[in-house]
């Protein structure tokens, strides 16, 4: 692996949240339907610190579900053959309500579709939106995110890490670029 290169750290990330947060209620216009919706692992914690802020901004108190897309991927197959599935929970309705799916890393956009197919499957919300820390780029699907944090212009033989205080103890983004043989296994 090559050296570690943080992209944003603690304050960073607050406020790119935060702006995030004023984001969504803009375009929803305050947000009275709005639901948040977080995909494990990263975006579960990511969704409550967006409710928090949404409270803190608007005095609304957004419902927070979280959401494990494993059995919905088109390649869970080929990441294990024994996948760990975590806890979905979405204890309200999202029928006619404005969904924003959060996630740490927007990727190839494999997970997103994995989640809209698991949100279809729970009922017909009156539209999905995403929110993303991080939009990396190199995308298979033509999926992209409403409100990002930040935006790199990564390569596929870089790697991408969030860090979380509610994982692992501390609030960072780090991009490590792996050896060409790596890369390749």
């Amino acid at each position: 692996m090559g050296k570690p290169r943080i992209v944003m750290d603690e304050q960073g990330i607050e406020r790119a949240l935060t702006r995030m947060a004023h984001e969504i209620l803009e375009r929803n216009k305050g947000g009275e339907e709005l639901v948040l919706i977080g995909i494990h692992t990263g975006g579960v914690p990511l969704a409550h610190r967006l409710k928090e802020k949404i409270a803190r901004i608007e005095g609304i108190d957004c419902p927070v579900g979280c959401l494990d897309i494993t059995l919905y991927r088109d390649d869970w197959s080929r990441l294990s053959p024994f996948p760990i599935v975590k806890k979905t929970n979405i204890p309200f309705s999202t029928d006619e309500k404005d969904v924003v799916l959060v996630d740490d890393v927007l990727f190839t956009g494999r997970t997103i579709r994995a989640a809209m197919d698991a949100i279809s499957d729970l009922g017909r919300p009156r539209r999905i939106q995403l929110a993303v820390l991080v939009d990396r780029g190199l995308r298979e699907l033509p999926i992209q995110p409403d409100f990002v944090g930040i935006k790199l212009d990564s390569t596929p033989n870089e790697h991408v890490n969030v860090y979380l205080k509610e994982i692992s103890g501390r609030d960072q983004v780090v991009v490590e670029c792996m050896e060409d043989e790596e890369a390749k296994g």
